[in-house]
């Protein structure tokens, strides 16, 4: 085969190889476009005017940005109480991890309460704020129920009502779901860990706690990384388990990022200042997310090559 001829031959195969390809991506990249890229520049310019279903919009720069840092106190309230919620999240990682080492132990019926804790991540975030508030209820409740009934307390008390208990009680409901997730991550990587370094530690007598800070964790920091980006996420997307609870109440004690952007757009109507909202918090997601990157060692999720 001449060379102008096989060089014409290979042009085309990679041709149609480029086209072959391209067509399969194709419709998963126009979905992505459409229903990520599109919405995310669409409310970034939605950002920066005055709009509504009912009117044309109006470039006003960042006086949104500026009603948010200086005029809303309930803006400064729902981020506050995020930052909380994500900064309990070690709390459920750490208490995750023992519920990992133990069921990855010789624990007899280890998969038995593998299970068990796992149950209760399937269920619909609805049904655990259900749940969780008829545990909580002030008349009926289960919780409340024990505490009189072992004299504990007098007085029921009223757990979600309360402006210093609600945000803790939410939070509580949110760790009770999400365990059983954060359990089988750190299980999946601790049954990754080669047995043959807990063997040599063992033969050279290091003891079983500096075998867990020098193995166990060094080579868990994927998993671990995996569950507190994991953690930030449910903090600002917790809107239904919230909403189910307490609806941001009492007062504001319980508003997070999510609810008050739920309720700006479409409890006010301004579309606009939600659109501002959540542009803060898509970049607060983003700083976060790279700040437990770096504390995780700085390449979690990389590839070995």
């Amino acid at each position: 085969m001449p060379m102008s001829t096989a060089a014409s031959w290979i042009h085309r195969k990679r041709t149609r190889e480029v086209a072959l390809v391209a067509s399969f991506l194709l419709p998963a990249l126009s979905i992505f476009f459409l229903y990520r890229i599109l919405p995310l520049g669409w409310n970034l310019w939605l950002s920066f005017h005055s709009w509504s279903p009912l009117k044309p919009a109006k470039w006003i720069g960042v006086e949104h940005y500026e009603e948010m840092l200086l005029d809303d106190d309930v803006f400064w309230e729902a981020l506050t109480n995020t930052l909380i919620f994500i900064g309990c999240s070690p709390i459920a990682i750490a208490v995750a991890l023992g519920i990992a080492l133990l069921v990855n132990s010789d624990l007899r019926g280890a998969a038995v309460y593998r299970t068990i804790v796992f149950t209760s991540y399937p269920l619909m975030t609805v049904a655990v704020g259900i749940i969780w508030r008829w545990l909580y209820d002030e008349r009926g409740g289960f919780i409340n129920y024990v505490l009189r009934s072992s004299g504990v307390v007098d007085e029921p008390i009223k757990f979600l009502q309360s402006f210093d208990l609600a945000l803790a009680c939410v939070i509580v409901a949110e760790f009770w779901q999400v365990l059983g997730f954060y359990m089988i991550i750190l299980l999946t990587g601790l049954q990754s860990i080669p047995q043959h370094l807990y063997e040599a530690a063992r033969v050279d007598g290091v003891p079983p706690v500096a075998r867990f800070l020098r193995i166990t964790l060094p080579l868990l920091r994927p998993s671990i990384f995996l569950c507190i980006v994991v953690g930030i996420l449910n903090s600002f997307t917790s809107f239904d388990l919230i909403y189910v609870m307490t609806n941001g109440g009492p007062g504001h004690a319980t508003e997070l990022l999510i609810t008050h952007i739920y309720k700006s757009g479409f409890g006010q109507t301004r579309f606009d200042y939600a659109a501002a909202l959540t542009v803060v918090q898509f970049l607060l997601l983003i700083v976060l997310t790279w700040l437990a990157n770096r504390l995780s060692g700085g390449n979690a999720g990389a590839l070995e090559r």
